[in-house]
């Protein structure tokens, strides 16, 4: 238990609130009073002297929301999404770096900073949690205002989520590698650190040569925070005690994890010269690039939910391919290249083409053309294991509906339209664009067969009342 003379001597301090409130406002905070639980709910510090009221009532932690809100104490359990949405102005990106063992941690940290800088995002701001974990940080000026018809300051949590399960698997197999390296290839000093079972973190491989290798599995160990990651999710604030560990929640320059020592984060501490979700050199939208991959790789991997919410009703396959002349505008310019959004229309590809009856060969024709037409293609081996899928499985899906604008986000305007004209998926325009060509069709071939009518009627009534020349 934290003596309360330590957490006054700390929470007293003006540079320590000063940090703090600048992460606080706008956001719905919660204050800890030690084991005896959370204080009321929602909250707000909208002044220093706040945190020190507080901490003189036994307060020993403070935890703050990752959306932002216009008004945070008027949020409630019982409000709907959409009330939720309206009053949202915003979320950071928090990802709770966790691989319960601190230099195991460090690692998957400074993997996942270089994976965001990666994807050009450079206002990366990074802590360390108060235990044996980490924090990492990108502001919400830095991504888009919109992706498609989709505000994102409503895609909380599903735009978090989608890149904390992203990063995940991007960095699981290198943290593997280096975590082996670390302890020299010893799995026994890894499995008592971990308390995981061997056979969930422990695989051999043969090479070509028959050369047997043992690697570590991370990721059943490898704590990104996806599942908690949910509306009013809360995480520790910066210079906020952990009551576990007695150490206090300390920003660490982003590049320097590895060299984090536990020691710097006991009280008393040092203000550091580094800001917590600093938003002073953001350079708006920088990471549209790292959204736009993870919205990517959820469209990967396939979802079966997201599948399943699909409107099957009235759903038949055509007895004949429909041609490509047929095909929706959204599809049609997709088809031409893209720069971004290539694994989701991959997979809005695959599905409108088996839904609008094109078999197996026409599509990975298809497929294959269309990968090359891309400024930059997705790895071959990719695109074959997705059409490998597809062949395997017996059900026909339907593609995303057009209401899911994450897939057609470079199609606003084609989007729009269909809603104008109450069309709902691709495959429904295709099919009513056959529909009325069939009927432009008959049009001449019902007036020829109506002019015939007309003329055998003419000559049957002449027939009947006789020729006027010869009545004369």
């Amino acid at each position: 238990m934290i003596h309360l003379s330590t957490l006054l001597q700390h929470y007293k301090r003006p540079e320590i609130q000063d940090a703090m409130i600048s992460t606080a406002l706008g956001r719905e905070i919660a204050v800890k009073f030690g084991d005896k639980g959370f204080g009321k709910r929602p909250d707000m510090l909208n002044y220093p002297q706040d945190i020190l009221e507080f901490a003189k009532q036994g307060s020993t932690s403070f935890h703050a929301s990752e959306e932002r809100w216009g008004s945070p104490l008027m949020i409630s359990t019982s409000m709907r999404k959409e009330d939720m949405d309206s009053m949202r102005k915003g979320w950071d990106l928090i990802l709770d770096i966790d691989c319960h063992e601190i230099e195991y941690s460090k690692i998957a940290a400074d993997l996942t900073i270089k994976a965001l800088k990666f994807h050009d995002v450079k206002s990366i701001t990074c802590k360390f949690s108060g235990n044996k974990g980490f924090h990492i940080a990108v502001p919400f000026e830095a991504f888009p205002e919109t992706i498609g018809n989709i505000d994102i300051k409503t895609a909380f949590p599903d735009a978090p989520k989608k890149i904390a399960m992203y990063i995940k698997d991007m960095i699981k197999k290198p943290l593997g590698k280096k975590i082996l390296e670390y302890e020299d290839g010893n799995f026994g000093r890894i499995l008592d650190k971990t308390g995981i079972d061997e056979n969930k973190v422990k695989f051999t491989s043969i090479d070509s040569l028959g050369r047997q290798s043992e690697h570590l599995n991370a990721e059943p160990f490898l704590d990104i925070d996806t599942i908690l990651i949910s509306s009013r999710h809360l995480y520790r604030m910066v210079y906020s005690f952990n009551e576990k560990s007695g150490l206090i929640s300390i920003p660490i320059e982003s590049d320097k994890v590895l060299q984090f020592k536990k020691e710097n984060a006991k009280h008393p501490v040092k203000l550091s010269t580094q800001k917590f979700l600093d938003t002073s050199n953001v350079i708006p939208g920088e990471a549209k690039k790292l959204l736009l991959q993870a919205y990517d790789y959820a469209a990967s991997q396939q979802p079966p939910e997201e599948e399943q919410q699909q409107d099957t009703r009235n759903f038949s396959i055509p007895e004949n391919a429909i041609p490509e002349k047929f095909f929706p505008p959204c599809i049609q310019k997709g088809l031409k290249g893209l720069v971004d959004g290539r694994k989701r229309f991959l997979f809005v590809l695959t599905n409108f083409l088996g839904s609008v009856g094109w078999d197996y060969d026409q599509i990975e024709k298809q497929v294959l053309d269309w990968n090359k037409k891309n400024p930059e293609p997705l790895r071959e081996t990719f695109v074959r294991g997705h059409l490998k899928y597809q062949k395997q499985r017996k059900e026909k899906i339907l593609p995303p509906n057009y209401s899911n604008t994450v897939y057609y986000f470079y199609c606003p305007e084609v989007v729009e339209k269909a809603a104008e004209k109450g069309i709902k998926n691709p495959v429904q325009w295709a099919k009513r664009s056959v529909r009325y060509a069939n009927l432009e069709e008959e049009k001449p071939k019902r007036r020829k067969k109506k002019e015939i009518s007309n003329k055998e009627e003419t000559k049957s009534e002449e027939q009947k009342i006789g020729s006027p020349e010869k009545d004369n």
